[in-house]
């Protein structure tokens, strides 16, 4: 790509568990190394008490998920894929296991009805808006008893879109979704302070409503 643009970049892993060996190396190339420790901590930091948290909930209390991507919420991350790797994070059980490891597959509306998922997750608005009317996926259960939860995704989604410092933010919101009880700490102070760290942007509480929306359980 450099070679035929003339424009330099660097490509940088996303997974969580490099997170802050990548905002090191932005540092370097920025010239900004102070700051990029101060932030590769806090990813780092947040993280790993996230995932101690969670090693704490039993495993019959770990719900299973399906993770809806596109307008029609038929495309969806296998185990190991990045852009299902919240789910493995969070000790969650990702639905699609049966179909093996990789990246991103198409599946069926009846195919998710046969995993009858506890909890559907979307970083898509069309497809949150539409499932809730469809006259299948309406008949999923989980969307029946409002199980459906559309991640933010302002200015970037906050699950895998991109694969960057954004999930962290995200890892906490859905960690707050799936684990109320052991996740009871208010969101708001915490979102507030994530966009202060890495955006320069404190929200206003009117943003923040605006982000965390009616999905986000309240504190």
């Amino acid at each position: 790509m450099q070679a035929q643009t003339g424009i330099p970049y660097v490509l940088l892993d996303g997974d969580f568990d490099r997170m802050g060996e990548a905002i090191l190396q932005v540092g370097r190339i920025a010239n900004e190394e102070e700051r990029a420790e101060s932030l590769a901590r806090y990813a780092r930091e947040t993280v790993s008490e996230i995932k101690q948290r969670v090693a704490k909930v039993p495993a019959n209390r770990r719900p299973r998920i399906y993770y809806g991507r596109g307008p029609q919420g038929l495309n969806t991350g296998l185990v190991g894929s990045i852009s299902a790797e919240f789910i493995e994070q969070l000790g969650a059980i990702n639905v699609a296991a049966e179909l093996g490891k990789g990246g991103l597959v198409q599946v069926s509306v009846e195919q998710v009805l046969r995993w009858n998922p506890d909890i559907v997750v979307t970083i898509d608005p069309n497809f949150h808006a539409i499932a809730r009317v469809h006259p299948t996926w309406r008949e999923l259960p989980a969307i029946k008893a409002g199980r459906f939860y559309l991640a933010p995704n302002l200015p970037f989604g906050w699950i895998d879109f991109p694969p960057s410092v954004n999930r962290v933010i995200g890892l906490r919101w859905l960690a707050r979704i799936l684990y109320p009880e052991v996740f009871q700490e208010d969101l708001r102070p915490i979102v507030r302070d994530f966009y202060s760290r890495c955006y320069h942007q404190t929200p206003s509480e009117a943003q923040l409503d605006q982000l965390l929306g009616p999905s986000t359980p309240p504190a």
